[in-house]
C-alpha cells in the first residue's frame, strides 16, 4: 500500500507540509526554551504562555471556519503559511535589538495558533478533494509518517542549535519553512473548483455548525472528547517536563531534545503499520486498541530521575507512547474525514481544533497552577493517572 502513487498536486501538498514540520520541530518547545533560557520564566509562566497563547488562537480562529468553508482552500493555507512566516520573524528582529518580552511571545504563540488552526482545517478539505477515498488513509499515514520523521531528526539538531547559537535561530528556520511551504503550495498549479456557495458573511449557525455536526454525530462524540481530554492531558504535562528536566534534574537541551526525538522511529513505525492493521483488523478495532495503548504510558514520567536512567526511562515510555499514536492518528484523521460530509469538512475541524486547543489550554493553565502547590513530578503523575481513564469514550463510538 505505500507503493502508491498519489499524483503530482498530492506530491507537492506533501512535500509543503513536510518542509513546514521539520521547522516547527526543529523549533520544538522553542517558546517555552526562550522563556526559561532568555526571560527566566518560572513553571507557571511558562504553563500561562502556552495556555493564553492557545486559548485566544483558538478563539480568533473560530469565525475563520465558516469564511474558509466557502473559499477555495489553497490560497487561504498559503496566506496562512505567510502569516506565520511574518509574524515569527518579529521574535528574532526583538531579541536582536534586546526588546524582546514575555507579552511578545504571548502575541506571536495567538497569532501562530489561529493561522495554525485556519490551515489545518483548510488543508483537510484539500486533501479529501485531492486523492481518491480510498486512498485517504494512505495519504493521512504518509503525513503521519513524516511528522514523526521531522520528530526525530528535528529537536536534537534544533537542541544543538540551542546549545551552540541560542533558542532564538530555530524561530528563525520555523518561520523560513513557512514561506517554503507557500511555495510548494503555489506550485501545485491547476484550477481549484470553486466551492458551491457563494462566499458571504459567517452567521452565527455557520460558526456553530461544526459543533453541531460533531456532537450530533454517534461516531464522532465520543472521539471528540477522547481527543480533547488526552491531548490537553500529554500537552499539559509538557512544560512541566520540559522544567523538570532541564531545571530540576539538570539535564542540557540537547537531552532534553533527544529523549523526545529518538522515541518517534516508534511513530514512523506506527503509521507505517496503520493501514496494514486496518486491512487485517478493521478500522473500529484498530481505533479502540491503540487508543487504549496510548493512554497506558504517559503516567511513567512521573518517575524520571537524572542521569542516563532518568533519560532511558523518558525514551521507553516515549517510544509506547508514539508507537500508539502513530497507529491511531492516520486511522482516526481517515475515520473523521469519511464521517464528515464536504460541505461541513472546514467547519468541523476547525471546530474540533478550537475545541482541544482551549481544553488544552485550560487544562496547561490549570496544571500550571497545581506544580506551583505541588512541584512538577506530582503534576505529571495525576495527569498520567487521569489519561487512564480516557480509553472510556473510544469504546462507545458507534459508525
Amino acid at each position: 500500500m505505500g507503493d502508491v502513487r498519489l499524483g503530482r498536486e498530492f506530491g507537492w501538498l506533501w512535500a509543503a507540509y513536510a518542509v513546514s514540520t521539520a521547522g516547527t520541530w526543529l523549533a520544538f518547545d522553542a517558546f517555552p526554551l526562550i522563556a526559561i533560557l532568555v526571560l527566566d520564566a518560572s513553571a507557571t509562566e511558562v504553563s500561562m504562555l502556552a495556555a493564553a497563547g492557545l486559548a485566544a488562537g483558538a478563539a480568533l480562529a473560530i469565525p475563520l471556519g465558516p469564511w474558509v468553508e466557502f473559499r477555495r482552500k489553497r490560497p487561504v493555507m498559503i496566506a496562512m503559511d505567510l502569516g506565520r512566516f511574518a509574524v515569527l520573524l518579529t521574535v528574532p528582529l526583538a531579541f536582536a535589538l534586546g526588546r524582546l518580552t514575555y507579552a511578545q511571545l504571548v502575541v506571536v504563540t495567538v497569532v501562530v495558533t489561529a493561522a495554525g488552526i485556519t490551515y489545518t482545517a483548510a488543508a483537510g478539505a484539500h486533501l479529501k478533494a485531492l486523492v481518491r477515498p480510498d486512498h485517504l488513509l494512505i495519504a493521512n499515514g504518509r503525513f503521519e509518517s513524516t511528522m514523526w520523521t521531522a520528530t526525530v531528526l528535528g529537536p536534537p539538531l534544533g537542541g544543538a542549535a540551542i546549545g551552540l547559537f541560542g533558542p532564538v535561530l530555530t524561530v528563525v528556520a520555523d518561520a523560513f519553512s513557512y514561506l517554503l511551504s507557500a511555495l510548494g503550495l503555489r506550485a501545485i498549479g491547476g484550477g481549484e473548483p470553486r466551492p458551491q456557495r457563494v462566499a458571504r458573511s459567517a452567521s452565527l449557525g455557520d460558526v456553530v455548525e461544526g459543533w453541531r455536526h460533531i456532537l450530533r454525530s454517534p461516531a464522532l462524540r465520543p472521539l471528540f472528547f477522547n481527543q480533547a481530554l488526552v491531548g490537553a492531558l500529554i500537552m499539559a504535562t509538557t512544560p512541566l517536563l520540559a522544567v523538570l528536566m532541564l531545571g530540576d534534574l539538570g539535564f542540557a537541551p540537547w537531552q532534553y531534545g533527544l529523549a523526545f526525538a529518538l522515541p518517534c522511529v516508534g511513530g514512523i513505525i506506527g503509521a507505517r503499520l496503520a493501514p496494514r492493521l486496518v486491512t487485517r483488523f478493521g478500522q473500529r478495532r484498530v481505533l479502540v486498541v491503540s487508543g487504549t495503548l496510548r493512554a497506558c504510558w504517559s503516567v511513567g514520567l512521573a518517575f524520571v530521575g537524572p542521569g542516563v536512567a532518568g533519560l532511558v526511562l523518558v525514551l521507553a515510555v516515549q517510544f509506547g507512547l508514539l508507537v500508539s499514536m502513530g497507529v491511531f492518528n492516520p486511522v482516526f484523521a481517515t475515520y473523521r474525514l469519511e464521517q464528515t460530509a464536504p460541505d461541513k469538512i472546514v467547519r468541523t475541524l476547525s471546530a474540533w481544533s478550537v475545541s482541544t486547543k482551549v481544553t488544552t489550554a485550560s487544562t496547561t493553565a490549570l496544571w500550571g497552577l497545581l506544580a506551583a502547590l505541588t512541584g512538577p513530578r506530582p503534576a505529571i503523575g495525576i495527569a498520567g493517572l487521569l489519561m487512564l481513564a480516557t480509553p472510556f469514550f473510544l469504546r462507545r463510538a458507534k459508525p
